[in-house]
């Protein structure tokens, strides 16, 4: 990452942590498309209603398992590479302590969380359940999560593709297993992502435990060490919560969709599952951007950070925008996947219309936002994506979709907020580039 052309090596980076991204979406999707294939509209309703809550929580753990990234990858850079095996200890044992305690309270408050996103009645018993048999692999997961992160901050995003790859192939066939054959309906699409977790966090920590020894886990060294979890938390407990309220935010507007019925329900969630798979092409060159500007800044190359945020923008930009234009283009065949109603396709293709679309937009917030955290600058994008998509979406939601209820006007907010929060995003990072780069050349 320090030397030699970037763009080749940006995607290289990219492509696997955007596809490794695309995978773990497609548990949910596959969950969906087999539920709403061989049981009912209402069963994809309880798998769907729980989509953005689920998108809640791993936003939040994704943007701390970040500060993990940061850590590694500074120490790398600025040459430290003996301190690395403590970072990397301190890393996993956050992610199994944070799971434990996850899984423990997901368990006692599943209902309320459902009751508050205006869950309808009539779905309530299976989201339910399909939400807290989700909650007992979270320890998995987030292990899984950390690994990888440790991984990429090396520059490695190939491996942990390929542990995904491999636990999706399980999720698939044992959803096909436990819905078609057995008839267990959201209980086995529930329990097949859960044993799939257990594949993707067992293939990471086997990578791990045969590292070089720098980055070698040892169950024995598992621990905290203050040094590294006090970093891990600056960088990404930021991250985590601006995941966490930008997710908050869809799940008020997923409340308002509920309130349209099981079949818009059903319909939105076909649909987010291609508008996620364009925003995760993006967020693979967010992660790029970070883990290149962290390695970078770290050792001093100034230059090098400014080539890595244009590049990973263009790119970023123009692998979205194509991939939605494929989605939409191709939506009769794509949406069959998921279900066959028409009502259901119809609410569909409103989504994709009003918010796939214009998925490439998220790059002019999320680039700058991963170059800031590359620098070590975390609460700043973490604070403007707060005011300006999730307290924005909040009143267009209390103002205009309130005089004007229809799912048109609700779903246009997520461009408008891209917008804004990326004006905002761009001009904090050039500032604090500035100064910063003011600050090394001093030296």
């Amino acid at each position: 990452m320090l030397n030699g052309p970037l763009a080749g090596k940006i995607f290289r980076f990219a492509i696997p942590v955007a596809a490794a991204s695309i995978l773990q979406q497609l548990f949910n999707s596959a969950d969906l498309a087999v539920v709403g294939r061989f049981d009912s509209p209402t069963a994809m309703a309880a798998v769907g209603s729980n989509a953005a809550l689920i998108n809640l929580l791993v936003s939040l753990f994704a943007g701390l398992s970040l500060g993990g990234t940061v850590t590694v990858a500074g120490l790398i850079g600025s040459g430290k590479r003996q301190k690395v095996n403590e970072a990397v200890h301190t890393s996993i044992t956050l992610a199994a302590v944070s799971g434990l305690i996850v899984c423990v309270l997901g368990e006692m408050i599943a209902p309320v969380l459902l009751k508050l996103m205006n869950t309808p009645d009539e779905v309530m018993r299976l989201a339910t359940l399909y939400l807290r048999i989700f909650f007992l692999a979270m320890p998995l997961f987030l292990v899984y999560d950390f690994g990888a992160s440790i991984l990429r901050a090396k520059g490695d995003s190939t491996r942990p593709l390929y542990a995904l790859t491999a636990s999706g192939l399980v999720n698939v066939a044992l959803n096909l297993l436990f819905v078609v054959k057995f008839h267990m309906g959201v209980a086995g699409v529930a329990i097949a992502t859960d044993l799939s977790n257990c594949v993707s966090a067992a293939i990471v920590v086997y990578f791990l435990r045969h590292e070089e020894e720098t980055f070698r886990l040892s169950f024995r060294k598992l621990g905290i060490r203050k040094e590294y979890f006090q970093k891990i938390v600056r960088i990404g407990a930021p991250a985590g919560i601006q995941g966490m309220v930008f997710s908050l935010s869809n799940v008020v507007i997923q409340a308002a969709i509920n309130g349209f019925g099981k079949n818009a329900i059903a319909g939105n969630t076909a649909g987010q599952n291609f508008e996620y798979m364009c925003y995760f092409v993006v967020f693979g060159f967010a992660q790029a951007a970070t883990t290149f500007t962290s390695q970078n800044f770290a050792a001093g190359k100034t230059d090098r950070c400014k080539k890595i945020y244009s590049r990973t923008m263009v790119m970023a930009i123009v692998s979205a925008f194509a991939l939605a234009v494929i989605f939409y283009l191709g939506r009769g065949l794509f949406l069959q996947i998921f279900t066959t109603d028409p009502d259901v396709a119809q609410y569909a293709v409103i989504r994709l219309v009003y918010v796939c679309l214009f998925e490439e937009l998220t790059s002019v917030y999320e680039i700058p936002g991963g170059c800031l955290r590359g620098m070590n600058h975390s609460l700043t994008p973490a604070v403007i994506t707060i005011l300006g998509s999730c307290a924005l979406r909040l009143v267009w939601i209390a103002t205009f979709f309130q005089a004007h209820h229809t799912l048109p006007l609700l779903l246009i907010v997520y461009p408008i907020s891209w917008v804004v929060t990326g004006t905002a995003m761009n001009i904090a990072c050039f500032r604090t580039r500035k100064k910063e780069f003011a600050r090394i050349s001093a030296q």
